[in-house]
């Protein structure tokens, strides 16, 4: 292979590469926010008393998961659950939130 094709098929791999990396993380955010549905309903929809995730702002929810995961917010199970999360997952669950239809 010439030498100017060398760099050029390294670039191409590389950039091929990122973007199946990045095709398979499109629904990260959707698929770390599953795990809160079983209480807060699917997509952020909750039943009954459970506080509804749907549409809140994701700063508002990410101070919320902060109090929880210091212990300033105590609980009876998200204490534990968000002890299991990144900071960046948090984010990315409560910007999946914020994009939600409010509930009516």
């Amino acid at each position: 292979m010439p030498d100017v094709i060398r760099p050029a098929a390294a670039l191409i791999l590389l950039f091929g590469a990122s973007s199946l990396a990045f095709a398979q993380d499109a629904h990260l955010a959707r698929n770390l926010a599953a795990t809160c549905a079983n209480c807060h309903g699917t997509n952020g929809h909750a039943q009954g008393k459970m506080k509804s995730l749907a549409g809140m702002p994701a700063d508002k929810l990410v101070a919320y998961v902060a109090d929880f995961k210091s212990g300033a917010q105590s609980s009876t199970i998200m204490q534990q659950i968000v002890k299991g999360y990144s900071d960046e997952q948090i984010k990315l669950i409560a910007s999946f939130y914020a994009a939600q239809p409010a509930a009516k």
